[in-house]
């Protein structure tokens, strides 16, 4: 990945939902010139943050654990499909995105999430992704998300090892 979109995992229980948040800066690079004087965090990117916890979600529900993986590397999710996305409301500077996703179901090697967003009170944005799991031979994309996992569910107490 070229950007996290995760500041926080804050809930995680494999095989039923994920919880995380977003915090909104404008350090974000993107709202610079998204817009010039009206800084929001794009809708694609609030779906890509969904989507990575959305990810991590599927990995933890369909992978082995770690210590049952043997030798072998675990499967990442790939996003594979996009549906029903609604955004109801623009996310700006400020702004505590919190991220919810629900396992939907695993069917023909693929897995959907439903996921919403919300800041405080306010609707962002809701709809439903679908992964495939693929077999990934880069040793540097594991490392890389073993690493990214350990930050994001640092402060979670009890937190499933996540491959």
């Amino acid at each position: 990945m070229r950007y996290f979109l995760l500041d926080k995992v804050t809930e995680l229980v494999p095989g039923e939902r994920a919880a995380g948040v977003k915090c909104v800066t404008l350090t974000d690079e993107v709202l610079h010139d998204h817009f010039p004087d009206h800084p929001i965090l794009p809708g694609a990117l609030i779906v890509e943050a969904a989507a990575q916890l959305g990810g991590l979600l599927v990995e933890a529900t369909l992978n082995p654990s770690p210590k049952d993986l043997g030798e072998d590397l675990p499967r990442r999710a790939v996003l594979a499909m996009i549906e029903k996305v609604k955004l109801h409301d623009a996310a700006g500077p400020g702004d505590r995105l919190t991220l919810q996703v629900e396992f939907q179901g695993e069917i023909a090697g693929s897995a959907k999430v439903s996921f919403t967003v919300s800041a405080d009170e306010r609707k962002i944005a809701r709809g439903a992704l679908t992964f495939v799991l693929r077999e990934v031979a880069s040793l540097r994309v594991h490392e890389q998300r073993r690493q990214l996992y350990q930050i994001w569910l640092r402060d979670l107490p009890d937190a499933p090892e996540v491959s």
